[in-house]
């Protein structure tokens, strides 16, 4: 990844080395690893189960229609919570200190649609450099052009209603990865700011890959279910717009929300702050309390520990929460968090209308 773009050197870089040496002190004094413990490979255990458990009853169980739809929505939730829970982790080295371990459940995304390689450079190095920043973080660019989320794009009269279409328009973000959006990143000119040129060799495992998607989850079904072929359609159907929904629902619960700000650069291409400043505001948590939630998102709503320590697994960032958190306030910094899942989902609801009406670049954070 290549771009101009920098953050300002501040007093508050100290806050990111405060808080670093602190979460260091946490794991060294209870003699823990940053990495996954019984509870995570007892969850990736559950959710690969799963997965193989409705795949298969799906294709060969010769159960009723609407005993396939449910199978189907069944299969495309536990693949969103692999990608959650299992994938997300080890592409960021966060799910063993071992690399082949990272390596092997990362390729999983391969498997379940979407494309490791791209992933990497869009989510790992771009969208976690440049958090929230229009036209730099490559994760913003949910559905352009249809969802306005910046005050300096282009109003139209449509979007006066995105905060009622855009849930739709979420539900099909699956099918949209997976067959549209990894082709248009890898063959695109530029990903964010930055030109890139890609190795051969991942040129072959884009179509080998999606290849092998396509197989099990299009022409497969085809082949082995016992159902007229719109019938087989539906039921892929709705697993994709499970599986989107459930994707692009959490995707926006941490970023596009009333709390969080999307700053501009100033015309030296320089940011305001520091980077690991610039994460607490651009990024909010939700529903830290709920059990629920952080098992089967993956520590998605963690999102300000996730990108202040990408490398840690997810399961320990309840307990760093509480450091962070307190790091934070002794900084002056914002800690930005929802308390629930619904309340996240309706600030972001929010947000939406906000962004559907004529907004001056004054009145974004």
């Amino acid at each position: 990844m290549r771009s101009n773009l920098k953050f300002r050197k501040s007093d508050n870089v100290r806050f990111f080395d405060t808080v670093k040496t602190r979460i260091n002190e946490h794991f060294e004094s209870r003699n823990i690893s940053k990495k996954a413990n019984w509870t995570m490979v007892s969850k990736t255990l559950l959710f690969l189960s799963l997965t193989v458990i409705f795949y298969v009853s799906l294709l060969f169980g010769g159960f009723p229609l609407y005993v396939n739809f449910l199978l189907a929505a069944g299969l495309g939730s536990s693949m969103a919570f692999i990608g959650f829970n299992v994938c997300h982790d080890a592409l960021h080295g966060a799910y063993s200190s071992k690399p082949w371990k990272n390596h092997l459940l990362g390729w999983l995304f391969n498997i379940i649609g979407a494309n490791a390689y791209i992933w990497k450079i869009t989510h790992n190095q771009i969208h976690h450099t440049y958090t929230n920043i229009v036209g730099h973080d490559a994760d913003l660019e949910v559905a352009p052009g249809m969802i306005r989320i910046h005050a300096e794009e282009e109003l139209k009269p449509v979007h006066k209603y995105q905060h009622i279409y855009a849930f739709f328009l979420y539900s099909l973000s699956s099918l949209s990865w997976f067959y549209r959006k990894d082709y248009i990143k890898f063959f695109g000119r530029t990903i964010g700011r930055g030109g890139h040129s890609h190795p051969k060799s991942e040129v072959y495992k884009l179509f080998l890959y999606k290849g092998l998607y396509y197989v099990l989850f299009l022409v497969l079904p085809f082949l082995v279910m016992d159902h007229a072929w719109w019938q087989i359609l539906l039921v892929l159907l709705v697993m994709n717009l499970v599986e989107g929904t459930v994707m692009g629902n959490v995707f926006q619960l941490a970023h596009l929300v009333e709390l969080t700000s999307m700053p501009n650069p100033h015309e030296e291409a320089t940011m305001e702050d520091s980077w690991a400043v610039h994460q607490m505001k651009t990024t909010a948590n939700f529903a830290r309390e709920s059990k629920l939630v952080c098992y089967l998102v993956g520590g998605l709503n963690f999102q300000i520990e996730h990108h202040l320590f990408p490398n840690v697994c997810h399961v320990h960032y309840p307990e760093i929460s509480k450091i962070v958190q307190a790091t934070a306030k002794e900084f002056g910094l914002p800690y930005h968090e929802s308390p629930t899942f619904f309340s996240a989902f309706g600030s972001h609801v929010r947000f939406l209308k906000q962004m559907g009406r004529p907004v001056s670049s004054g009145e974004i954070k």
